[in-house]
């Protein structure tokens, strides 16, 4: 499945591929900002780790819960011009979050933060999916993933360093103002650009299309998939700064270089997908995938030193995207016509699983210790990955003959 590699014959389609690249790469900054300063936030406001631990949950919430209306809105009424406003929101956010003068504050603003990066990246990648075929959309989303993953990456390291420096108030305040500037940018990028495929205007086609979507037997293996690994992997991260903590390391920069190596991996990943997609094929990847994280999960759960977890994270963040972008691209052959609520329910269900995994996390280390909740988090992987590969199944989306213009 998939397993064809792009030939460089479209010349429209790599400057689009930037732009939209360009615009994951913004959103993705502010992702995982406060992770590496969280004891620095729970500190400043008298509130537990695991209260500080609640943005994340939040974030992730809202980031969920937005996506039925925003891949609505995207579908409706076009891709492109959804991304822009919401980068603007979520750069605000950023900002309004520096200057915030309680928790409450604080938590609303991320609540917006939430809204804004929600309309960025699964709306990227349906229109990633809309610009090319099947055999080459895995690829495809590896290039829009790679802006992404270094968002990703520079957003948690940066965060660390200028949290040393400026505190987290200033993270807020540089990346957000960043992420404006980049709104900018990304818009100029769109102009002229060739999106060939018009927006619907049609609510009962948007009804028909969430149809389409569950009649198909993958949507719910998928989705189902999809909030366990946001459960397992990034419900985590709120946490490894202070798993640092408890080892004597208290810099910030040392925490977000830490956390910061998932998103190296999944750089990895984007960089490698096209050559180990032929030799493992789908099924291979997500086997492979999910017992690579299971593996780093398991050494995370011993605590060794950073430099070691570093290392582990990089490999946790090369296996998660692994069976990640295959989920992925099952969920963009969900359905033609809707392909942008298709992905928008796939970050919904993601990010639900991102919003409970800390609740999760948090309550399995108070209750049954650090060690036997890591464990227990990678045995659940290695099932995820297996059962994928086992139940998954390539199939035309049941509206694709109705847009022979369009690849389904």
């Amino acid at each position: 499945m998939h397993q064809a590699l792009p030939r460089p014959h479209d010349q429209r389609l790599p400057p689009v591929l930037d732009i939209i690249a360009l615009a994951t790469f913004s959103a993705s900054l502010s992702a995982r900002a406060l992770d590496p300063v969280l004891p620095h936030v729970a500190d400043d406001f008298g509130v537990s780790i695991a209260a500080a631990a609640s943005f994340a949950a939040v974030f992730a919430f809202t980031f969920a819960v937005i996506q039925p209306v925003i891949g609505a809105a995207a579908d409706l009424f076009g891709k492109a011009r959804l991304m822009i406003g919401c980068l603007v929101l979520l750069g605000l956010a950023n900002i309004l979050g520096a200057i915030s003068t309680s928790f409450p504050m604080l938590f609303a603003t991320r609540i917006l933060a939430g809204i804004g990066s929600g309309g960025v990246f699964p709306v990227a990648l349906g229109l990633t999916s809309d610009l090319v075929g099947p055999e080459k959309r895995q690829v495809a989303i590896g290039r829009t993933l790679a802006g992404a993953m270094t968002g990703n990456l520079l957003g948690a390291s940066a965060s660390g360093l200028i949290g040393d420096f400026l505190g987290w108030r200033g993270v807020l305040a540089v990346l957000g103002g960043l992420v404006v500037v980049a709104s900018v940018a990304v818009a100029f990028g769109f102009r002229g650009a060739a999106l060939v495929h018009p927006p619907r205007s049609s609510l009962s086609a948007l009804k028909q299309g969430y149809w389409t979507i569950f009649a198909n037997p993958n949507a719910r293996i998928c989705y189902a998939a999809v909030f366990i690994e946001g459960c397992c992997v990034l419900g985590l991260f709120p946490f490894i700064a202070a798993f640092l903590f408890s080892l004597g390391e208290t810099s910030l920069s040392i925490a977000g270089i830490v956390i910061a190596g998932f998103a190296v991996g999944g750089l990895f990943y984007t960089l490698t997908v096209s050559r180990f997609l032929p030799r493992l094929g789908v099924k291979g990847m997500m086997i492979a995938g999910a017992s690579l994280v299971a593996l780093q999960l398991a050494a995370t759960a011993f605590g060794p030193v950073w430099k070691l977890q570093f290392a582990s994270l990089l490999m946790m963040g090369w296996g998660f995207y692994m069976i990640h972008g295959c989920l992925q691209v099952f969920a963009s052959e969900l359905s033609v016509e809707a392909r942008a609520t298709a992905l928008s329910l796939h970050s919904f269900f993601f990010f639900m699983g991102q919003t409970v995994g800390p609740i999760a996390y948090g309550f399995g280390i108070q209750h049954a210790g650090k060690v036997p909740t890591l464990l227990a988090a990678a045995a659940v992987m290695i099932a995820l990955g297996f059962a994928c590969a086992r139940l998954l199944r390539q199939s035309r989306p049941a509206d694709a003959a109705r847009r022979p213009d369009v690849a389904a």
